[in-house]
């Protein structure tokens, strides 16, 4: 582990002191923290894998069961079954990392394709799977029941890793053995978040502006690369939800906004990088930016990381490469 990580490690471990200094909490505030958790990880969790539902829409189905006009009725249930999982993950806390067993895996993958794809949900797949744009080759179908038991004893032997750690840990191997046809990322964050708050953490959000960084971390690993960035990625995940906690206590920011994460216009972000509008549009439609949502008022929105995007952008024309080949070298 390279020194700039385990400095991480302490930074969260202060941050957890103070956090546990305030406890009990008040009941208001983790019901209201609670809430938010469960749409901020129902709507990234599901966003990452390709669900169109924005957060408000999200939480319009799964706090009031209103259905989105447009959007199918897979994405729906996307939305309510990871919210029912994460309900069921919240009643295991009390339990240790040590004592989760393949069948508490099978439980929350069975929730989360419940109603989308019946044949598979909670169902080791019997099918090779290739992830497109991947070059990642996934175990052969006949070895993940065996593969899945040697997890399960590798959790049980109790590893010696930070907390931060062993649930990234968990996560990254879990997704390896990817050991579902479908949901296999779904279900390898819920287990992550699982380990977590037995932990006494709070759930790390994987932002959906850290698609990209977040896969291509995961495949570094994957094709032998170290897991250093993938590590550095699911750490400051959970910094950032620390820190929403402790803004909570100490009343200094309402939890609706989380750390300077407020979306741009288009006109904003052109502004704020000096760039007209219509080439930001033209960029996003070729697809070398994201939207973040779009409004009822059809305007759409871009997380501030899109900044740094067009940073490296403009730098990528400087050097005479083509959209194309800028939109190969950002997906890298």
């Amino acid at each position: 582990m390279v020194y700039g990580l385990w400095m991480t490690f302490d930074a969260l471990d202060r941050k957890k002191s103070e956090l546990d200094a305030h406890r009990p909490l008040p009941s208001e505030l983790v019901a209201n923290l609670d809430e938010w958790f469960r749409i901020e990880l129902t709507y990234t969790s599901n966003a990452i894998e390709g669900n169109t539902l924005t957060r408000r829409e999200t939480a319009l189905v799964v706090e009031k069961g209103i259905t989105v006009g447009g959007k199918s009725l897979a994405e729906h249930l996307e939305a309510t079954n990871h919210a029912a999982a994460l309900d069921w993950v919240k009643t295991q806390i009390k339990r240790k990392p040590q004592q989760i067993s393949t069948q508490d895996i099978l439980h929350i993958h069975n929730l989360i394709l419940k109603g989308i794809d019946d044949a598979h949900a909670g169902h080791f797949r019997s099918v090779p799977v290739r992830v497109s744009g991947s070059t990642v080759v996934f175990p052969n179908p006949r070895k993940v029941p065996d593969l899945m038991d040697e997890f399960q004893d590798w959790l049980k032997a109790k590893p010696k890793l930070h907390p931060a750690e062993l649930a990234a840990e968990a996560h990254y191997r879990l997704v390896t053995i990817h050991p579902f046809v479908d949901g296999n990322g779904r279900a390898a964050r819920l287990l992550m978040n699982l380990i977590l708050m037995m932990k006494g953490f709070p759930p790390a959000i994987i932002r959906k502006q850290d698609r990209l960084a977040y896969i291509g971390s995961l495949e570094k690993a994957q094709t032998g690369g170290a897991k250093d960035e993938y590590l550095k990625i699911v750490t400051k995940a959970v910094e950032r939800s620390l820190n929403i906690y402790l803004k909570a206590v100490t009343a200094d920011e309402d939890t609706s906004e989380q750390d300077s994460d407020a979306l741009l216009k288009i006109g904003q972000l052109a502004k704020r990088v000096g760039v007209p509008n219509s080439t930001i549009r033209h960029w996003t439609k070729e697809g070398l930016l994201e939207i973040a949502e779009t409004t009822e008022s059809g305007y759409q929105m871009y997380n501030p990381d899109m900044v740094e995007r067009i940073e490296t952008i403009n730098q990528l024309k400087e050097k005479r490469l083509t959209l194309e080949e800028i939109g190969k070298r950002l997906s890298r």
